[in-house]
């Protein structure tokens, strides 16, 4: 029997030349986080990550808060679809996500997620949707796949992802962008969600679990 624990990585940098860097938040987020998994009594077996920085970052601090004595290694498979990329094809020249605030660019997100998931221009991405869906649902097989806990640090979408198959693996075509839209838009920076691999098979046994964090130290982006 093994537990998986899902974390979203901190907050990263909105707005900035490089978003793929933890803000200042973000770093004490991933340190809460961790400090409050260790108080928990919760040793990590295994610590992986993909291979953006925040995804990294948040990892290392969460061992430095945590004290635990494990180095994160690295899994490519939870790495987060390329949002920008997606977007792009919806901008088609309109103004750049750099010049929208915050409100506007979540509208937009939604919008080119919802046409990226749709699946009827699977050819125009680089990484269509069915592929995103099976590269998310393999990352967690090998997370799953060790006893003891292993620890994951992710972004919104594969966690998204993962949710929505655990949470009705009978969904249709259409059914599954909603669940996961449903899981990514409120999920929160340096929140858990737990996975439990056992003898009945796999269960989701909570979501975004933030009560860790104080009110001053909860973002969503």
């Amino acid at each position: 029997m093994g537990l998986v624990l899902l974390v979203r990585h901190g907050q990263a940098s909105f707005g900035a030349e490089d978003y793929d860097v933890l803000s200042e938040t973000g770093v004490e987020q991933s340190r809460v986080l961790g400090r409050a998994l260790a108080a928990q009594g919760l040793t990590p077996t295994v610590v992986v990550h993909g291979a953006m920085r925040r995804q990294r970052d948040t990892a290392t601090a969460m061992v430095e808060g945590a004290a635990w004595s494990v180095t994160p290694e690295l899994d490519e498979g939870w790495n987060e679809f390329d949002h920008m990329a997606v977007v792009a094809r919806t901008l088609e020249g309109a103004d750049g996500p750099a010049t929208l605030d915050r409100r506007a660019f979540q509208l937009l997100f939604e919008e080119a997620t919802a046409r990226w998931s749709g699946g009827a221009y699977d050819e125009e991405y680089d990484e269509s949707w069915p592929a995103f869906l099976a590269r998310a649902s393999e990352a967690l097989d090998r997370a799953c796949a060790g006893d003891g806990i292993t620890l994951v640090v992710s972004s919104g979408g594969p966690i998204a992802a993962v949710c929505a198959a655990l949470i009705d693996p009978a969904a249709n075509t259409e059914e599954v962008p909603r669940l996961w839209n449903a899981f990514n838009t409120v999920n929160a920076n340096a929140s858990v969600t737990r996975v439990l691999e056992g003898s009945t098979g796999r269960r989701l046994l909570s979501f975004n679990e933030h009560s860790h964090l104080p009110r001053w130290l909860l973002t969503y982006r």
